[in-house]
């Protein structure tokens, strides 16, 4: 077999691997209902349900905050994220979570927001936040 050959033939075996290695991590978003049945970590895109209370009390445990969130279904669901509360979550007009469910509750370990931005009206603002690297390695 000629060098040239076995050079073609491990250049499209690296190609085929490079497509499955980015077929296989990319995400799509989903939805509680998913997270519930998957059992996995999935990204869940939604609102902040504002009409109920947030629950972050520094004092007693400042890796705890809670909240309710709405789906892309309008499915409403209680988020733990175990990390400090994420500055203006009230403001937010989107959220979304990195986690997985764990019963009726989603463990969030990472909280994406799109916030408007105090700027410019037409602009949105990216804030992301991830739990604390102690408590990211506990398990749900």
């Amino acid at each position: 077999m000629k060098k040239s050959s076995i050079i073609l033939i491990v250049i499209i075996a690296v190609a085929i691997a490079m497509i499955l290695v980015i077929y296989t991590d990319s995400s799509t978003y989903s939805t509680f209902a998913e997270a519930k049945e998957k059992q996995t970590e999935l990204y869940v895109v939604g609102v902040l349900n504002k009409e109920k209370e947030l629950h972050y009390n520094p004092v007693e445990d400042a890796n705890h905050f809670s909240f309710f969130m709405y789906d892309n279904d309008s499915t409403e669901c209680q988020v733990v994220f175990k990390g400090a509360k994420p500055q203006d979550i009230e403001r937010s007009e989107q959220i979304v979570l990195t986690g997985k469910m764990d019963g009726e509750v989603f463990h969030a370990s990472k909280i994406l927001m799109k916030c408007p931005s105090k700027y410019n009206e037409d602009e949105v603002e990216v804030i992301e936040t991830a739990a604390t690297p102690q408590t990211a390695m506990q398990s749900y």
